[in-house]
């Protein structure tokens, strides 16, 4: 454990905000996206960005990740091209993990993060200035309790964000996780989810800062598959959005349909934002969660306490189950809002 990572677990408050309440589902959700496209980032861009009326989105933050941060922003910025949302400022951040050496998932992104169709430098470049400090900038000036982020990555931004301004958890509603997993198992060891993998040590910090936190892990995202019909349901859209989401997802989910012998495949970062926006098509429940940092072969495990065995208070809410039909439905009709 280096000191570094010392200075800023002690740096993070303790102090609980678990009781600073849910979103309301009637008014327009506040909400930073931290990210590191990727497939499934991309597709939960354009979700995100196809829904206005519920999300104000005010900034993507990108990181390192699936691949490295010049590809991620990339990414993230030709997103915001296909949706025609170029207004929403792409600000880079973290380029590799708080204390462990940077991993990338270029063996199931592809080379450019990107598979299945081509990728360009988009016309529009990112905003100036640095992630974590957009993050501390906005959180402090924030009204308490009202900005939401999803975070679709490693956690490194927000963690490099509260170690230098811990009181920023003020300006913080919620953090919705796509990340971890128990019963499923893990996607990148036995145990462990490929986000946490790459930065456990960032997730110890976002949560030891006492944040409300919400989990959308493997076990509820491997139960969101594509098929061929929800495939078609996409292409039949007729856009260009679709047609790129097609593309995409039929050449991303190709690794894990034979890895795991599944029928169709998952598409992880979507589900936090059809979370955001329909929740009532996910449950779970309320648990203790811990993340293992040690050297070894649980290395990034989230050991989530799914029966309380450890009568330990519950620090994040657990998405485990999916209405996956739902989800593809939602996801379809907000497609067809794009060009």
């Amino acid at each position: 454990m280096t000191r570094f990572f010392h200075r800023l677990l002690q740096g993070v408050s303790l102090m609980a905000v678990l009781t600073a309440g849910g979103a309301q589902a009637a008014e327009k959700i506040d909400l930073i996206i931290d990210t590191d496209p990727g497939a499934d980032d991309v597709v939960a861009l354009l979700l995100a960005l196809a829904s206005p009326e519920e999300l104000h989105v005010r900034a993507i933050t990108t990181v390192a990740g699936n691949v490295r941060l010049d590809k991620t922003s990339r990414n993230a910025r030709l997103a915001r091209e296909w949706a025609a949302r170029e207004s929403v400022p792409v600000y880079a951040g973290a380029p590799r993990p708080l204390v462990r050496a940077p991993i990338y998932a270029d063996d199931i992104h592809g080379q450019e993060g990107l598979p299945g169709v081509p990728v360009h430098d988009p016309a529009k470049g990112l905003a100036t200035g640095n992630a974590v400090q957009y993050l501390i900038d906005t959180l402090q000036h924030a009204k308490p309790h009202s900005i939401t982020i999803a975070m679709l990555g490693p956690q490194t931004n927000l963690a490099l964000a509260l170690g230098q301004a811990p009181e920023i958890v003020r300006g913080i509603k919620e953090v919705i996780v796509m990340g971890g997993a128990h019963f499923n198992g893990g996607n990148i060891t036995p145990v462990a989810e490929f986000n946490l993998f790459a930065d456990p040590h960032a997730a110890q910090v976002v949560l030891a800062s006492g944040v409300k936190l919400t989990y959308v892990p493997l076990d509820v995202t491997h139960k969101m598959l594509t098929s061929e019909a929800r495939l078609q349901q996409i292409a039949a859209l007729n856009n260009k959005a679709g047609a790129l989401v097609v593309d995409i997802l039929q050449a991303y989910v190709k690794a894990d349909m034979a890895h795991y012998g599944l029928p169709g495949g998952p598409v992880h970062d979507a589900s936090v934002v059809a979370y955001l926006l329909k929740p009532e098509l996910f449950s779970g429940r309320a648990v203790h969660l811990a993340i293992d940092s040690r050297e070894g072969p649980t290395f990034g495990q989230t050991i989530a306490d799914w029966y309380g065995t450890l009568k330990q208070k519950p620090n994040v809410f657990w998405v485990q189950n999916g209405d996956a039909q739902g989800f593809f439905d939602l996801l379809a009709e907000r497609l067809g809002r794009l060009p």
